[in-house]
């Protein structure tokens, strides 16, 4: 059974950071794209970031809104996926997806936010005073 659990969320101030973890099992991440979403409450959700195995040679694609403060980055013996957030501002407030899909690239996952089937729970990030 194809599992995504994400963790790592919590209270941070604004100019802090936080790495969210996202765990997979059931598969592994040599020919997904994980992909990193985010929904603000009453708001639609985001693309964040994505990273594959096999797309895109291996680099990771980044929305205009996380370029210079988010790493993506993935550890194949681990299985996992991390979004090492900098610098977070209030409006990086929301709860944080991950998500999977075999064979896609990168690009068309950030760009236009399909390609994905498989998703965790989430888990809330919080950047406030």
């Amino acid at each position: 059974q194809l599992q995504l659990v994400e963790s790592g969320g919590g209270l941070v101030q604004p100019g802090g950071s936080l790495t969210l973890s996202c765990a997979a099992s059931g598969f592994t991440l040599d020919h997904y794209a994980i992909g990193w979403f985010r929904q603000a409450p009453g708001k639609e959700r985001e693309r964040v970031s994505c990273i594959s195995g096999s797309g895109n040679d291996g680099k990771p694609v980044y929305a205009d809104s996380a370029k210079g403060r988010f790493t993506i980055s993935s550890d194949t013996a681990k299985n996992t996926v991390y979004l090492q957030m900098n610098n977070l501002k209030p409006e990086d407030t929301a709860v944080y997806y991950c998500a999977a899909g075999l064979g896609v690239h990168p690009a068309v996952v950030v760009k236009y936010g399909y390609g994905l089937d498989y998703w965790g729970e989430g888990t809330a990030v919080t950047v406030s005073t």
